[in-house]
């Protein structure tokens, strides 16, 4: 170039830059290096009444751009878009890797951030089950009529006062099927005393032997009453069923498989040959078997889907799954390791003692206690008696309260980065609403 002192001259959206021609060939093959080209000044980019390039692109991205041709370090103001830079670099053919590591950071939390708004604004639109799917044809038919009513009805408590009412009375039947479940756990005692006569030195005295065994009984109409609360339940999930745009997906879902063990339990027990009023292997099946009463109140928190503490708490602790399981897997390595060392640490002193029964018997036992220990809860049943046993406790005991205490300032910055998140979404969602 026959410019004075080998300068360029570069107008990028109306602002003027100037440089060397050694500065823009730095980084060969790049746009800019092939400016300096001689051939360049034939193209439509140069104005040769000015003696400039000109550019209509971004002026603030393009002078981080050329300081970079000048210093080799890459860096970008704060108040550029993520999107508008990565697209300005890749006009003027520099890698966004190269950016310094001070400027990647912020880039990095920025992208973290709009992906984190995203994935809670998808998260929001999308019905609660997942289980609408739109169809590809019209269909007049009643129940293409009624099926989105219906679901809708069972689905979602905010879309009609008839859903609200549906919702509440499920929630009715659901604690009566608690209560009646809880009212058939009760236990009494039952005696048997047997009397004997006997003569001692001429005179008579009664020796009485009592035996007792636990049993469960419930009242006869308890079952009935569960009966009413199941035949709801059959008549709600039918009716889910046959209103459900995709089968196969309500079949799978974990809460509708809840569902149709909970409506079992009833049945076979009043079909059974005398009822299983004592601690049998079938009254022990029936009773986990209706511990998914208890499981049909996790489909209820769909009412609390309104509230924003609730929403922000789900959110974090699906964005910290992988914290939790690694923290799971450090207990356990704990849990082995002092359960092991404690084993071996007192296994002298149970051979030394007759009270076998507080102490270690196998390193079974020993996790027990270690889980306990670590978890700072300290039940007191088994413990050590012996010094070097007292030490490893002490040093079980403080690591536990170190791997308990390190997850909580992750989970609280995790909530607090979520909550700021969801009050965004909520005054953007308010502004639309107003200037609508």
């Amino acid at each position: 170039m026959d410019a004075p002192n080998n300068r360029i001259t570069i107008n990028v959206g109306g602002v003027r830059f100037e440089t060397y021609c050694s500065t823009l060939q730095k980084f060969p093959g790049t746009k800019l290096d092939n400016l300096t080209d001689p051939h360049s000044y034939s193209s439509s980019d140069f104005d040769s009444k000015l003696k400039e390039f000109f550019f209509d692109r971004n002026a603030k991205v393009f002078a981080c751009v050329l300081e970079y041709y000048r210093t080799g370090h890459l860096h970008f103001a704060g108040e550029i878009c993520r999107s508008v830079l990565v697209e300005e670099l890749a006009f003027w053919e520099i890698n966004d890797t190269q950016l310094a590591r001070c400027c990647w950071l912020k880039l990095n939390s920025k992208e973290c951030s709009l992906e984190d708004f995203d994935m809670w604004d998808e998260s929001h639109q999308t019905d609660g089950t997942g289980l609408i799917t739109p169809t590809g044809r019209t269909d007049y038919s009643w129940k293409a009529r009624w099926q989105p009513k219906i679901w809708a009805l069972f689905q979602s408590p905010y879309s009609s006062i008839a859903a609200m009412v549906v919702t509440l009375v499920s929630l009715l039947f659901t604690i009566g099927a608690i209560v009646v479940f809880f009212e058939e756990t009760k236990g009494q005692f039952l005696y048997e005393a047997n009397f004997t006569h006997s003569m001692q030195h001429g005179s008579p005295s009664i020796v009485m032997t009592i035996s007792g065994e636990l049993e469960f009984y419930h009242a006869t109409y308890l079952p009935y009453l569960e009966l009413l609360c199941v035949l709801w339940f059959i008549a709600e999930f039918c009716l889910r069923f046959f209103f459900c745009p995709d089968k196969k997906k309500f079949l799978l879902n974990l809460l509708n498989i809840m569902d149709f063990i909970s409506l079992l339990p009833v049945f076979i027990e009043l079909s059974a040959v005398g009822r299983p009023l004592k601690l049998s292997i079938l009254w022990l099946v029936l009773g986990f078997m209706r511990l998914t009463y208890i499981i049909r109140l996790i489909r209820f928190l769909r009412m609390l889907e309104s509230v924003l503490i609730v929403r922000v708490l789900s959110g974090t602790l699906r964005s910290i799954v992988r914290e939790i399981l690694i923290l799971m897997l450090v207990l356990t390595f704990e849990t082995l390791f002092f359960a092991t060392l404690m084993f071996y640490a007192e296994f002298h002193t149970v051979e030394s003692h007759f009270f076998y029964e507080k102490y270690f018997g196998d390193i079974y036992s020993a996790c027990w206690w270690a889980i306990v220990t670590l978890t700072t809860v300290g039940y007191g049943d088994v413990y050590p008696i012996s010094v070097f046993g007292k030490v490893v406790a002490a040093v079980a005991a403080m690591s536990g309260i170190m791997t308990i205490v390190i997850p909580i300032p992750i989970l609280i910055i995790k909530f607090q980065h979520y909550y700021s998140i969801a009050l965004a979404h909520e005054k953007l969602k308010i502004s639309r609403k107003r200037y609508s």
